[in-house]
């Protein structure tokens, strides 16, 4: 039984709700730093059952971060943006982590569990990665112990990527791919994602750092039909230029009220930054997932901005 106390900042989201169950179903005492409202069961009830004590999540007031975070052994940093807008930048993010884990260090945490992505490099032209491998070398240089989880893509639940290429699938005749569509991806489950999370919080080692990565790899093109395959909307893949995407993407974006792809991601994903050489690590199969999740995925669309 594990009654120590956690902290997950993003508790109500998608990977940071995973990590509070795991810890929940273990006795742990959870708590998050976030600025969102708890999930709601079917009856529309609290999820978590009141279970989840919230703070906010207030990078302007560090004081106020160190003392939602006393007491914690562990923290678990969920925290990101996935592109810049005009309410938040990955510049922001990256600063605003650095004072999420000085806040840590000076409340006493024993250990950090980071989310990054895989393949972060500091001297990349794509903030998101550029960003991600700024926050790890800070991290390395906070003198406390901690681990860093690389996944590229998530799968499971209500994850936005695999469901909007769903909803894309159902709704339009063909489906464009940028280049030749060649380029792997290797998502993960959520839940597997957690586990591993919660099995390294309790690790006592320096620092570790670990790609985070599903036992299925696929090329995009492949994915894409895998996807088509399993709810039953099987279309013709065209290839488009990366510009051309955008474009089509941009377009789509401003009558959902949403940035659905950006330039950034665009590249990252045809530089073949969503795969890496290292052995599997999450045992759930997307394939299986798929087929068992055929009938709701893609059924709506799944909005970042309203998300946020």
């Amino acid at each position: 039984m594990n009654t120590e106390k956690h902290v997950v900042t993003g508790a109500f989201g998608l990977s940071g709700r995973y990590i509070a169950q795991r810890l929940l179903s273990q006795g742990a005492v959870v708590e998050t730093l976030t600025n969102t409202r708890p999930p709601l069961d079917k009856t529309g009830a609290d999820a978590f059952g009141g279970r989840v004590k919230a703070h906010p999540l207030n990078f302007t007031d560090a004081a106020a971060l160190a003392r939602s975070l006393e007491g914690a052994a562990v923290l678990y940093n969920t925290y990101w943006v996935r592109f810049d807008h005009k309410r938040f930048t990955h510049d922001q993010a990256v600063h605003n982590t650095f004072t999420l884990f000085k806040a840590a260090k000076r409340a006493g945490v024993r250990r950090i569990v980071h989310v990054s992505i895989t393949n972060p490099d500091s001297a990349s032209d794509l903030p998101y990665f550029r960003g991600k491998a700024q926050i790890e070398e800070f991290l390395h240089g906070l003198g406390v112990g901690h681990t860093i989880l690389r996944p590229a893509v998530l799968f499971g639940d209500n994850a936005i990527l695999l469901n909007n290429i769903a909803w894309m699938l159902r709704w339009f005749p063909v489906f464009g791919i940028f280049g030749d569509g060649r380029y792997r991806i290797e998502p993960i489950h959520v839940d597997d994602l957690a586990a591993l999370a919660v099995e390294q919080g309790a690790r006592t080692e320096p620092s570790l750092t670990i790609d985070a990565k599903g036992v299925e790899s696929y090329e995009y093109g492949e994915l894409v039909r895998t996807i088509g395959k399993a709810i039953g909307h099987e279309r013709d893949l065209i290839s488009i230029s990366p510009q051309l995407g955008y474009a089509l993407g941009w377009l789509f974006g401003a009558i959902k009220g949403d940035v659905v792809i950006t330039k950034e991601e665009i590249q990252g994903l045809m530089a073949g930054l969503l795969a890496t050489d290292s052995p599997p690590n999450g045992p759930t199969k997307l394939s299986e997932w798929l087929a068992a999740n055929a009938n709701v995925l893609g059924r709506t669309y799944q909005n970042e901005l309203k998300r946020r």
